[in-house]
C-alpha cells in the first residue's frame, strides 16, 4: 500500500508553516535543530530541510516538538490557523 500524500504530492502539511515560523523567529535550520535537541528531540538540520521541502513525513512526536518550540497549536502547524477562528461559528 502506498503512503498518503498531499494534493500537491508533498509528504507533509506543515512545510510552509514551518518555513514561515522559522523566518518570523529569525531561526536558521541549524539553530532550530539545536533548540529541538536541547528540548530532547532527535532532529537535525537535515530533518528540518527535508520537512520544509516536503520530502519527509512528520511524526506525531515531531509535530509536538515543533508546536512546543514555536508555542503554536497543532492546528496552526497543519492548517495555518490558530484553532480559535471558527470556535463558536457552528451553523
Amino acid at each position: 500500500m502506498s503512503r498518503p500524500k498531499t494534493h500537491t504530492g508533498g509528504k507533509n502539511l506543515i512545510s510552509q508553516q514551518l518555513i514561515e515560523l522559522r523566518r518570523q523567529n529569525d531561526y536558521s535550520q541549524r539553530y532550530l535543530a539545536y533548540l529541538l535537541q536541547l528540548a530532547g528531540y532527535d532532529m537535525d538540520k537535515n530533518v528540518i530541510t527535508r520537512i520544509e521541502t516536503n520530502k519527509r513525513y512528520v511524526t506525531d512526536l515531531e509535530l509536538k516538538a515543533l508546536s512546543e518550540i514555536f508555542h503554536v497549536s497543532y492546528d496552526y502547524l497543519i492548517d495555518g490557523k490558530d484553532g480559535t477562528e471558527d470556535a463558536g461559528a457552528k451553523d
